[in-house]
């Protein structure tokens, strides 16, 4: 795939505010990796990771902050705000910086320390919010004394999500594009949900390939979410038209948005698709994190794992039949949860020269 700059290559397709203003870090040409042990293992045949975890500043919310940016700096702003449960903030930290913008960051009061020291090292203002993104009438209260603020200051407050910022958003339609190109004839697309935001994105790029006659029906895209943010997958599967709000208890960060966002369009697009919901245990999601990183050698957060445990869940279920691929989208890098990333293995082994030898020898599973 040529490198011509992320937004310029499918400019057609993004008719956004701010787009010749764009900052580009690098973002978006992810690769797609095919499973070597976790898919083969769960009889899944052609098990491919979307690599999201790679951009910039690990994860996939930079396809949204360069345009985010570039709408900023097309409106003649020297500054940005927006909220965040981790993600978000970092990507416009960072494409802020480039920009040479101030950046006031409002953020959950659970975000992992990983991804609060990446927004300050990038020169955010952080501040953590008691009780946004966990409880729904607060989280809304929150949202909109914001949005009434930064109005007040000529400025829009970016929230990944189409109901609030439906022009960065576009931005994310890029993944359906390169998954498009790299895997054409794919099944199923496994999305982790939160807002929402992701799912609708992947979805709308799929609508834009179908209405530019460069594909037919597409993938099935599933919406995969934790136990403790159940607000678009029961509904799904219970044939709802409508998301749900819900206290959020998820401890998965980024994934705990109880508000409704975007997730009556999660419902509306996983009907078009054919896509259903999958709720996992939060034990699960961990084990599956575990095994990305211990059998296939890729390290994702907690989140990230999410749409894998959803394709697992699938497969016991008997919903993914035939030999077309299988695609779940990792969304962000194992560094930004260092807390969760060392429960993942044992304690380095502290040993002087002459118990050396001694070592070389393959552990009890290694050589099994």
């Amino acid at each position: 795939m040529s490198r011509d700059g992320l937004y310029l290559r499918h400019a057609d397709f993004l008719p956004v505010p701010g787009l010749d203003r764009a900052i580009d870090l690098g973002q978006g040409f992810t690769p797609l990796v095919r499973s070597r042990s976790i898919g083969p293992k769960a009889g899944i045949p052609d098990l491919r990771f979307k690599m999201e975890q790679l951009n910039p500043t690990g994860s996939y919310k930079d396809r949204f902050a360069g345009l985010a940016i570039g709408e900023a700096l097309c409106g003649g702003a020297t500054s940005c705000i927006a909220t965040s449960s981790g993600n978000t903030g970092a990507a416009l930290a960072a494409f802020a910086a480039s920009a040479g913008m101030d950046c006031a960051l409002y953020v959950s009061e659970n975000a992992p320390e990983g991804k609060l020291a990446q927004m300050l090292a990038y020169g955010a203002r952080v501040y953590r919010v008691d009780r946004f993104t966990i409880d729904p009438e607060e989280s809304r209260a929150i949202s909109e004394m914001l949005e009434r603020e930064a109005e007040a200051r000529g400025l829009t407050l970016f929230i990944t999500a189409y109901a609030i910022c439906p022009g960065p958003m576009e931005g994310i339609k890029t993944i359906a594009y390169e998954l498009h190109a790299d895997a054409p004839d794919a099944a199923d697309v496994f999305v982790p949900v939160g807002g929402g935001g992701l799912y609708v994105a992947i979805g709308r790029g799929y609508d834009d390939l179908r209405g530019a006659g460069l594909t037919g029906a597409g993938p099935r895209i599933h919406a995969v979410q934790p136990e403790g943010n159940d607000t678009v997958a029961t509904p799904l599967r219970e044939g709802a038209t409508e998301a749900r709000p819900v206290a959020t208890s998820t401890t998965i960060s980024g994934l705990g948005v109880g508000f409704i966002l975007d997730g009556h369009e999660v419902i509306r697009h996983a009907r078009a698709t054919g896509g259903t919901g999958h709720v996992i245990d939060e034990d699960e999601i961990r084990a599956v994190q575990r095994r990305l990183a211990q059998e296939e050698g890729i390290l994702v957060e907690p989140a990230g794992a999410v749409g894998v445990a959803g394709a697992l869940a699938a497969a016991r279920e008997g919903q993914l039949t035939g030999d077309r691929p299988a695609i779940c989208i990792l969304t962000g890098h194992g560094f930004k949860d260092p807390g969760t990333m060392q429960t993942m293995g044992g304690d380095a082994i502290r040993i002087g020269r002459s118990d050396l030898p001694g070592t070389f020898q393959p552990t009890p599973e290694a050589a099994s």
